[in-house]
C-alpha cells in the first residue's frame, strides 16, 4: 500500500476483537516508529507495554479510583473495567521532560510522531489503534503502577488491537484552505 493511501485509510479504533496482539510484532513496529525527527537526539521516549493479564492490574487500579460508595458508582467502575479489559493491549508512551522548555516541545512533537508511525506501522500490518489521554494518568496509583518517574510525562496510551468494527472516515478541512503564502518582501 502506498503511504498516502495508507494515511488515509488509517482509521482510530475502539472496538476490539476478543484477539491477542503478538508482542514480539509490537515491538518491532516500535522498533521503526523510533526513526523520527529529533533535534538533538535527546530520544527521552520508552514504552511500556500492558497485556494479557497485566491488564486486570491496571483496570483495577483505575476502577478502584472511580468506585465509591453509590450503587451508581460501583456500576461505573465496573464498566470502566469492562471498558478497559476489552482492549487487548496498551502502550503508555513515555517521555523524559527536559527542564529547557523548547528542548521538551521539541521532544513532545517527536514523542507525537513515534504515536504517528506507530499508528501507521499497525495499520499496515493488520492492527488497529486508537491514541488515548486520560485524566488519571497524572494519579499516583497509574504512575506507581506503570513505573512513570517523577520528571516523566504519559504522552498518551496507545489501544492495540483486532478491529472488530472500522468507522468510516471524517471529513478533514483540505490543506489548501488553510496557507498562508508570504511571497512578497
Amino acid at each position: 500500500m502506498e503511504l498516502s493511501q495508507l494515511i488515509k485509510e488509517r482509521r482510530s479504533i475502539h472496538i476490539y476483537e476478543d484477539r491477542e496482539v503478538s508482542l514480539d510484532l509490537v515491538k518491532n513496529l516500535l522498533d521503526t516508529a523510533v526513526w523520527v525527527p529529533n533535534h538533538r537526539m535527546t530520544q527521552p521516549w520508552r514504552f511500556v507495554i500492558v497485556h494479557g493479564e497485566g491488564r486486570k492490574r491496571i483496570a483495577e487500579i483505575q476502577s478502584k479510583g472511580k468506585a465509591q460508595d453509590s450503587t451508581k458508582a460501583q456500576e461505573a467502575s465496573l464498566a470502566f473495567y469492562n471498558r478497559m479489559m476489552d482492549v487487548p493491549m496498551y502502550i503508555a508512551v513515555v517521555m523524559k521532560e527536559n527542564p529547557v522548555i523548547s528542548i521538551r516541545e521539541e521532544d513532545y512533537a517527536s514523542v507525537s510522531c513515534i504515536i504517528q508511525n506507530f499508528s501507521l506501522l499497525s495499520w499496515e500490518q493488520g492492527l488497529g489503534s486508537v491514541w488515548k489521554s486520560y485524566g488519571f494518568m497524572y494519579e499516583a496509583g497509574y504512575r506507581e503502577a506503570l513505573g512513570i518517574q517523577p520528571g516523566e510525562k504519559v504522552v498518551g496510551s496507545i489501544h492495540v488491537g483486532y478491529a472488530s468494527q472500522v468507522p468510516n472516515a471524517q471529513p478533514r478541512t483540505p490543506a489548501s484552505d488553510l496557507i498562508t503564502v508570504i511571497d512578497q518582501a
